[in-house]
């Protein structure tokens, strides 16, 4: 019989393992801030890049938020999503972001459709917010990253389907890594200017209320990010 060797975790996945047991214990909580990345590196004696991938990994996992000027903050969160290991939140082999490019296909371009049909003055303005904090974030690829996944959130809140929402929020655990993925690869000015204008075209459908339009541009949108990844995804 053969097995499979033991892979040694890495440093930030031991990182985040250590502040997913301070979760589970109590010892963080929710609405506790969480000390400065280099409070962190020193307390964990690694570097602050562990630090802030570990940090990545929990934010996507849906445990932590990061607030503009702030800091990291822990989210509301139920116990029972404890259950999922780190790695959940990194893609780590090309056929899992294929599926999820696909399964955002499915389920964005038909909730960009509704959106346009359903939304409200208020959810205007929060995809309006995230257009925003993504604007602002340029060269800074964790908040670039929040900001992105934030306007595809609150999108999908628009359609006011919550089983819908509910689907979107199991996938959006995952989501991050790959927006991390193509903001690496669209690491320029122009590269992170085309994300922004993909998404000023969803948003523009969505406020004219033009339910074909908005799906055109969601498809558009998910495929250029599946074209600006192919070297990836091969």
């Amino acid at each position: 019989m053969e097995y499979k060797p033991i892979r040694t975790k890495k440093i930030y996945e031991q990182v985040a393992d250590s502040l997913l047991d301070s979760l589970k214990n109590g010892t963080l909580k929710s609405g506790d801030k969480l000390d400065s990345v280099e409070v962190l590196a020193k307390n964990f004696d690694v570097g602050r890049s562990a630090i802030r991938e570990a940090l990545s990994a929990l934010r996507a996992m849906g445990l932590l938020e990061m607030r503009q000027g702030e800091g990291t903050y822990v989210k509301s969160f139920d116990a029972t999503r404890f259950s999922l290991p780190v790695s959940v939140a990194f893609l780590m082999k090309p056929e899992d972001m294929k599926d999820l490019l696909e399964v955002r296909k499915i389920l964005e371009v038909g909730a960009a459709g509704s959106a346009a049909a359903s939304r409200s003055e208020e959810d205007l303005e929060q995809m309006k917010k995230a257009l925003h904090a993504m604007e602002e974030a340029k060269g800074n690829g964790e908040l670039g990253e929040q900001a992105d996944l934030n306007f595809h959130m609150a999108l999908v809140r628009a359609t006011h389907n919550h089983m819908l929402i509910n689907l979107m929020n199991s996938v959006s655990e995952i989501m991050v890594q790959a927006m991390r993925e193509t903001r690496k690869l669209l690491h320029t000015n122009d590269g992170t200017d085309k994300l922004l204008q993909e998404h000023k075209r969803i948003l523009a459908a969505i406020e004219a209320k033009e339910e074909e339009e908005a799906r055109v541009a969601m498809y558009a949108h998910l495929s250029s990010v599946e074209r600006s990844l192919a070297g990836y995804l091969k």
